[in-house]
C-alpha cells in the first residue's frame, strides 16, 4: 500500500472502533455499571492505542520492511582475449537475501551496452535524448547484446533463503574494438504487485573498461 492508503486504511479503522464502542455503550447502557462503562472505554483506548503505534512503526520507523523480499546484488566482471577478433565478458553477480523471508526468482534480465569508443556527435545526441522527458532518465547506450532467463519455464525457480548468497553467471562476447561497456542486470520479484510496499525487482549496473 501507498502512504496516503495506509493514512486513509488507519483513520477508517480508528473512527470505526470508536462509533463500534459508543453504539455498544447506548445499547448496554441500562444494563451497566459505571465501572463497567470505565473498562470499555480503557480497552477501547489500548486498543486505538496499539493501532496508531503499529501504523507509526510501519510508516515512520519501518519496522517491517524486513518481511518484505529484498535483494542486494553485486558485480564481478572480468574479460579475456579469445582468438583475434573477439573479446569474453565473464560476469558473476551474487544476489543476497538481506530479508527475513525467502525469495524466489523466476526472470532475470541480462544486457551489455557499449560506452566506448562513439562519436562525438552520438554522445551529444544520447545526452540530448535523456532531456526529452519530463523526469531524467538513463542514458540509453547502444545495447550489444541482451539475454533474458525464465526459471519457471524449466521449472528451476530459484530459491534464496534468508541471509543466503547466491550466484547467477552470465558470457558476452564482443569484438576487440569494444574498449568500454556497461553491464546491467535484472532480477524481477515474484512477490510484486501493484499497490505493495515491496520491489518491482533488483539490479545492479557496472561501467567496465576493457582497455
Amino acid at each position: 500500500m501507498n502512504k496516503d492508503l495506509w493514512k486513509g486504511v488507519a483513520i477508517v479503522l480508528v473512527l470505526g472502533l470508536f462509533f463500534f464502542a459508543v453504539a455498544l455503550l447506548l445499547t448496554l447502557l441500562p444494563n451497566i455499571t459505571l465501572w463497567d462503562s470505565a473498562r470499555i472505554i480503557q480497552a477501547l483506548g489500548v486498543l486505538i492505542a496499539i493501532c496508531v503505534g503499529g501504523f507509526f512503526a510501519n510508516q515512520k520507523l519501518q519496522l517491517f520492511r524486513t518481511f518484505q523480499p529484498h535483494l542486494t546484488v553485486s558485480h564481478e566482471v572480468s574479460h579475456r582475449l579469445i582468438g583475434d577478433s573477439y573479446i569474453h565478458i565473464f560476469v558473476t553477480a551474487t544476489l543476497h537475501n538481506r530479508s527475513r523471508v525467502k525469495v524466489e526468482l523466476r526472470k532475470a534480465e541480462f544486457a551489455l551496452q557499449r560506452v566506448a569508443p562513439t562519436s562525438d556527435e552520438h554522445i551529444e545526441q544520447l545526452y540530448a535524448d535523456v532531456f526529452h522527458y519530463e523526469k531524467y532518465e538513463d542514458i540509453r547506450w547502444d545495447t550489444l547484446d541482451d539475454v533474458n532467463r525464465n526459471w519457471s519455464k524449466n521449472k528451476r525457480i530459484r530459491i534464496i533463503e534468508p541471509s543466503e548468497l547466491h550466484k547467477e553467471t552470465f558470457e558476452f562476447i564482443v569484438s576487440t574494438d569494444v574498449e568500454c561497456v556497461l553491464v546491467y542486470t535484472y532480477f524481477y520479484n515474484q512477490e510484486y504487485s501493484r499497490g505493495s510496499r515491496s520491489a518491482k525487482g533488483w539490479g545492479v549496473t557496472t561501467v567496465y573498461d576493457i582497455l
